[in-house]
């Protein structure tokens, strides 16, 4: 890590063991990104009279270009709460390294077309997309409300593939039910 650690305690004065954790874990941070330019831990502690109110740790990691943000992970055992933190800040800088060198596709839209043709009793259909490509489609690839809900002009997404016969949609759903 480039700047030093910055480890603040509220509520509660945090013991050498602790402190002592807490820069293993973020010393071990470098090992998943080795851009780390800073890294600042919050641990609150429960009120003396309220044991039962979890600790809660917030990591803020900063990077070339972002901020990760780890907040409010809490348990009532202090270790744990700690464990938890940096091992949710550890899956945001594998996250943020991937994207960075491009290896995670940000989330794309599923492309739309409409029903053009229906082959109720043989179980399949066409769709045509906005380009204007016929695509054909089963209905086992009809997610729920399924093929029977279909009509021509239902607009739908769809997940496109090449099957023997040339372009077919592996799975459709109609647009504005839960699925694609």
């Amino acid at each position: 890590m480039q700047l030093p650690l910055q480890i603040t305690a509220r509520g509660f004065a945090l013991s050498d063991a602790a402190k002592s954790d807490i820069r293993a874990k973020a010393a071990n941070l470098d090992r998943y990104y080795d851009g780390i330019i800073s890294c600042r831990v919050v641990v609150e502690g429960p009120v003396k009279h309220h044991r039962t109110v979890p600790f809660t740790v917030s990591i803020d990691l900063s990077v070339p270009g972002a901020e990760l943000v780890v907040d409010r992970q809490t348990n009532t055992d202090l270790y744990v709460a700690i464990r938890d933190a940096f091992d949710a800040a550890r899956r945001r800088l594998e996250d943020y390294a991937r994207l960075e060198r491009g290896a995670m596709k940000l989330h794309e839209t599923s492309p739309r077309g409409r029903v053009i043709r229906l082959f109720r009793e043989e179980g399949y259909g066409f769709l045509e997309t906005p380009d204007g490509r016929e695509i054909y489609f089963h209905r086992n690839s009809v997610l729920h409300p399924g093929f029977d809900r279909l009509e021509i002009g239902t607009e739908v997404r769809f997940a496109e593939e090449e099957g023997e016969k040339g372009p077919q949609a592996s799975t459709v759903a109609i647009v504005g039910t839960r699925g694609l």
